[in-house]
């Protein structure tokens, strides 16, 4: 049951997320118990055009290293000129390590 209800919860954000998105690209957020990793994702052209993942980046807590991700990803966007994303934050619920890493970029200049 739990898995059902997560998938429909993947289906119903990246439905809102396409919507959404016009010509901005995404940034996609995928957790695992250890680790997180967040990447920006042009889909018009199937490119990732910066990622950041806390196997990178550590900083005390899974919190605090999810929003260090979150810095080095929108430093890395930044460099390669990306501004605005649209947040896919997929089957995870915005709260917690998804949501610092999401603050963090916002921190860092990305606009969402």
């Amino acid at each position: 049951m739990a898995a059902q209800t997560s998938i429909r919860r993947k289906l119903r954000a990246r439905r809102k997320v396409r919507i959404a998105a016009g010509e901005r690209p995404r940034l996609s957020v995928f957790r695992s118990s250890k680790h997180i990793y967040a990447q920006i994702i042009d889909d018009k052209n199937g490119t990732t055009l910066a990622a950041a993942s806390s196997a990178v980046v550590k900083a005390g807590n899974k919190t605090d290293t999810a929003a260090a991700v979150g810095k080095a990803l929108a430093e890395a966007a930044s460099a390669k000129g990306v501004k605005q994303v649209v947040f896919d934050r997929g089957q995870y619920k915005y709260h917690g390590r998804v949501k610092a890493l999401a603050d963090a970029a916002r921190e860092g200049g990305l606009d969402f």
